[in-house]
């Protein structure tokens, strides 16, 4: 293994398997590229536990992006009713994720999942 991949470059864990995390879909399904040459030229390395706290991080911010444009009126993934349901559902399986876990995410925190619940709790659910 590399130098640069032989620890978690979130908690430090130097023993398990790593996973690089890059390619795939965002929460709604757009495609996903971390690690393409314009953005980004140095993948990170996360252990299991805190690659899965990286994908949470990941939804937690296109579902906080989502809303910030739902608010100022713009175009949002979250006008469509069951997009929305699915953001909610998904919020609150962070939440419980967040609050199941030993030690806290290096990526989230609980308390900005709860705010953005109770912020979408404000707003009329789209049919």
């Amino acid at each position: 293994m590399d130098s640069w991949s032989e620890s978690c470059q979130a908690c430090g864990a130097g023993n398990g398997a790593l996973t690089k995390l890059s390619l795939g879909k965002d929460f709604f399904g757009r495609p996903y590229d971390r690690l393409s040459p314009l953005s980004d030229q140095s993948p990170k390395w996360y252990c299991t536990p805190c690659s899965i706290h990286k994908n949470l991080q990941r939804d937690f911010r296109d579902i906080c992006a989502e809303f910030d444009k739902l608010r100022a009126d713009h175009v949002s993934e979250l006008a469509k009713g069951d997009e929305f349901r699915r953001a909610s559902l998904r919020l609150h399986e962070i939440s419980t994720i967040l609050n199941a876990t030993q030690h806290p995410s290096p990526f989230l925190r609980g308390d900005d999942v709860t705010l953005l619940m109770e912020r979408l709790n404000t707003l009329t659910m789209p049919v």
